[in-house]
């Protein structure tokens, strides 16, 4: 938790501490190792590394974090409903979501954005098209598993509307398991995102992209290895956070669960 505290004020706050501007080219100070003036080092055309790991906190976390608002708000309206009713359109919707689902994420986003380019808007259009069917897919099951129950049949017999039953008595029953599927698309974005941006179809430049800049750092990684290190690290340290805020969400929701 505190890790994705510290990584969120990043985002809010990088632009405004970091000593320099992310595109900023420093005289003099190429390649320099990481002192106490540049805590990261400074990559091949003198950028200082710390600033613009500040700067680009906003993108990863930002984008990422729009994307899956979005998919979690699609995923639990199609989950819900297609769990309720049932039947034949519930049958044809679960196996284009199964279809979709086989196709291997990094494929279809490159397809995707090779498609439609990469922008920022891109990256979000391609995170929502490639987790609302999974987040659909664990609403749809979590409501299938309720469905049935008798707080279920007595909203029935009471004459309650379609929409009433659904967000009234079956949203709160499968509420944990929405918590916990946005976090864990929450670090799977991040980490999709660090990998678009190491191909070259994330945040475009001059923004400074925490997978790009792993990628820049590989051809100078004998003469600065620190240009890697760090930016590669950032990734890792997010995305371990997350995970570990997704783990003690389910461990805390799963405890409440049982004691109800």
């Amino acid at each position: 938790m505190l890790l994705v505290i510290v990584f969120l004020l990043m985002a809010l706050f990088g632009p405004m501490i970091a000593p320099h501007r992310f595109d900023e080219q420093i005289p003099g100070a190429a390649r320099l190792a990481p002192s106490a003036e540049y805590p990261f080092g400074a990559d091949n055309l003198g950028r200082d590394i710390f600033s613009r790991i500040l700067w680009g906190a906003r993108d990863i976390i930002g984008l990422p974090g729009i994307a899956t608002l979005i998919s979690v708000f699609l995923g639990m309206a199609l989950g819900l409903f297609i769990g309720y009713r049932g039947g034949i359109i519930d049958e044809i919707i679960a196996r284009i979501l199964d279809s979709l689902l086989s196709i291997p994420a990094l494929v279809l986003a490159l397809v995707m954005l090779g498609t439609i380019g990469p922008s920022n808007v891109g990256i979000v259009i391609v995170i929502v098209l490639l987790y609302t069917p999974i987040v659909t897919r664990v609403i749809r099951s979590a409501t299938l598993n309720v469905r049935s129950s008798g707080f279920i049949e007595a909203a029935r017999l009471r004459g309650e509307s379609t929409s009433y039953i659904l967000f009234n008595e079956i949203l709160p029953s499968v509420l944990p398991a929405l918590v916990v599927e946005a976090a864990l698309r929450f670090s799977y974005a991040i980490f999709l995102t660090a990998s678009l941006g190491f191909l070259g179809l994330g945040v475009q430049p001059p923004s400074p992209d925490w997978g790009r800049m792993v990628n820049e750092a590989r051809n100078w990684y004998v003469l600065t290895p620190w240009a890697l290190w760090f930016p590669a690290g950032a990734i890792a340290l997010l995305v371990i956070g997350v995970n570990l805020l997704s783990d003690g969400l389910r461990r805390v929701l799963r405890y409440e669960g049982e004691r109800e």
